[in-house]
């Protein structure tokens, strides 16, 4: 038998912390949330890991940190195909699973509209404020998940 199953959060852009923690205290899951210096951020129940203002320090440290049954939360897709990799489970915080069938394609779409980006072409961004629905959205697919995950 392997370690407990934690909670790893890619924590420095994350808009559903207090709703990670909530369901974490509720199932009785250690968080591990990571930062980079320039970020500061306090919790009475969550670890908090500073890591350096590097290129993908966080990243790196999150995915050093993952082991397999673990559930990571994170918008970054390398990140999350590192944690499939590992045999964690991976959400983005919209709600939306990372999964073996369409990590790949994400990557892919990622890739793309990077590609356009440095062309001169303009990609449509998705910076509209943050909604109740989607809070909420992510809270269910979150606690079913970290359900799924604790059963093995």
């Amino acid at each position: 038998m392997g370690s407990i199953m934690k909670i790893l959060v890619d924590a420095d852009a994350c808009p559903v912390k207090d709703i990670i923690e909530d369901i974490a205290i509720k199932l009785e899951i250690p968080v591990l949330m990571l930062i980079d210096t320039s970020h500061v951020l306090h919790s009475e129940y969550s670890q908090i890991i500073s890591v350096s203002q590097a290129p993908d320090a966080v990243d790196f440290a999150l995915i050093n940190r993952t082991e397999k049954g673990d559930v990571v939360v994170t918008q970054d897709y390398g990140v999350a195909a590192m944690a499939l990799g590992k045999g964690a489970y991976a959400i983005h915080h919209n709600g939306k699973l990372y999964t073996d069938y369409n990590i790949d394609i994400m990557l892919m779409e990622r890739d793309y509209a990077k590609k356009l980006r440095q062309s001169g072409k303009r990609v449509k961004g998705h910076n509209k404020k943050r909604t109740r629905d989607q809070d909420l959205q992510f809270a269910e697919a979150f606690e079913m998940l970290c359900k799924r995950a604790s059963n093995g």
